[in-house]
């Protein structure tokens, strides 16, 4: 059982930047791959990165590319979102998730976070 917590949200300037942190409980966290997705009013959740449990392996959605980075620090049983250059579009409720493999789609995921809101005015 893995139980997650994000931080870090917020109200940010159009240009911005900001660094979500999703912090996990258990004994476990270095051996899952973790996820960041988010989902905006009247949208579907969408997937932004991922991270595989050895961080050898990352991946990042296209609209998001060269602005977001995600990393993770085992030791802290922490993965980190960082989000450069923001845009209006980027606001939404972001979650972190835990799963087997690193993966784009959500129902590839076990564990998921309460979400954390992200807007950027613009």
């Amino acid at each position: 059982q893995v139980q997650l917590v994000e931080s870090g949200g917020g109200l940010v300037q159009a240009g911005g930047s900001l660094r979500l942190s999703c912090a996990a409980s258990g004994r476990t966290f270095g051996s899952y791959a973790m996820g960041w997705f988010r989902q905006a009013p009247g949208k579907e959740r969408e997937f932004v990165a991922a991270i595989s449990w050895s961080s050898s392996s990352t991946d990042v959605a296209d609209s998001v590319k060269g602005r977001f980075t995600i990393s993770r620090d085992n030791a802290k049983n922490t993965v980190y979102l960082h989000m450069n250059t923001l845009k209006p579009e980027d606001t939404a409720v972001y979650y972190c998730a835990a799963g087997p493999i690193r993966a784009s789609t959500w129902n590839r995921y076990y564990y998921w976070g309460q979400g954390t809101q992200v807007t950027v005015s613009s």
